[in-house]
């Protein structure tokens, strides 16, 4: 007897920021201190944003993945125990190992047997988990999976390179999947180049109980703007191609919330109204791996996403890697 197509559809979404809100005028007044000269004006004009959260030292990325996942849960109104497989996209892990995937499981205290691992694809990261965790839905290998994006990359910023540390904040977004008889993902995309790894890096590593090498961000500003505008142009067409749908049809965009001029621009070239595009870089920054599922959350709670809406996440990252996903609420 042939089976019925399975997809997955998500059910629940949660998101969280550390509490301390750091405002562009605050930063500049601490870079002032070291004598590196900025202002709420010159970072707002060339990225849009106006404040983010950095956790505090004591805070763990799993604290912030952890509450994100309740919330998610929480809002999906299943029990816990039904979550068979666990994503967590990070690139600020709690340690080098075991897996924030396996941590987070422990936390949560979901079944001892479900399926846990990290993805490291960096921005990028949630586009890659979510389609991972869908074919795994649609490949009949689990049935309910909790996706989460996690970061503190503030711990990765070097406060004497105003180029980097004025750009990123700390946050975390969840998903809950659940397998569905009706489409929810409906058709993604994913690409890498390990060709511009020296773009976007961290390239420290850990070696003999020291960290060798550089360990803060290193980023070529405007080779990242280039590749990221062409990038994403590309993977939304080719996203939109598989799906067998227009830009129009689209209800939603939530792009990476990197920079609002890269965000505008591919939202223009798509020929969608601005106000279609979720935006909260200015509040947020650019929290990597966090930042689609976090804008995800805030907009489903407040009521602008809604079941049956049409919505396409894409994003590009460090790698460099780059995907997109249209998405049935």
């Amino acid at each position: 007897m042939t089976q019925r197509p399975l997809y997955s559809r998500i059910i629940g979404t949660g998101s969280t920021v550390p509490p301390n809100c750091v405002t562009n005028q605050e930063l500049a007044e601490r870079l002032a201190a070291r004598g590196i000269e900025t202002s709420d004006e010159w970072i707002t004009a060339r990225t849009g944003i106006r404040q983010r959260y950095f956790a505090t030292p004591d805070t763990m990325t799993s604290d912030l993945a952890l509450t994100a996942s309740k919330n998610a849960l929480c809002a999906a109104n299943i029990d816990p125990q039904s979550i068979d497989l666990v994503i967590v996209a990070t690139s600020t892990p709690d340690s080098v190992l075991p897996s924030m995937a396996c941590l987070l499981q422990h936390k949560l205290r979901l079944r001892n047997d479900c399926t846990a691992f990290d993805m490291q694809a960096a921005c990028t990261g949630f586009v890659y988990a979510l389609t991972i965790a869908d074919q795994c839905i649609r490949g009949r290998m689990c049935r309910t999976a909790l996706v989460v994006g996690a970061e503190i990359i503030s711990r990765l910023l070097d406060f004497d390179d105003r180029s980097t540390c004025v750009l990123f904040g700390d946050g975390a977004g969840a998903v809950v999947l659940q397998a569905s008889e009706q489409a929810g993902l409906i058709s993604s995309v994913l690409h890498a180049d390990g060709s511009h790894t020296d773009i976007l890096c961290v390239p420290g590593r850990v070696s003999g109980g020291a960290i060798c090498g550089q360990a803060f961000m290193s980023m070529d500003g405007q080779a990242v703007f280039k590749l990221a505008v062409n990038l994403l142009e590309k993977v939304a067409l080719e996203a939109l191609d598989k799906a067998h749908m227009r830009a129009a049809q689209i209800d939603w965009l939530i792009p990476h919330q990197a920079n609002i001029r890269i965000m505008q621009s591919t939202c223009r070239k798509l020929e969608l109204p601005l106000e279609h595009m979720l935006v909260t870089v200015d509040r947020h920054g650019n929290t990597s791996a966090a930042s689609i599922p976090l804008a995800l959350d805030e907009a489903v709670r407040d009521g602008r996403i809604a079941r049956g809406h049409t919505i396409m996440i894409e994003g590009v990252g460090s790698g460099v890697t780059w995907g997109a996903a249209i998405i049935r609420f």
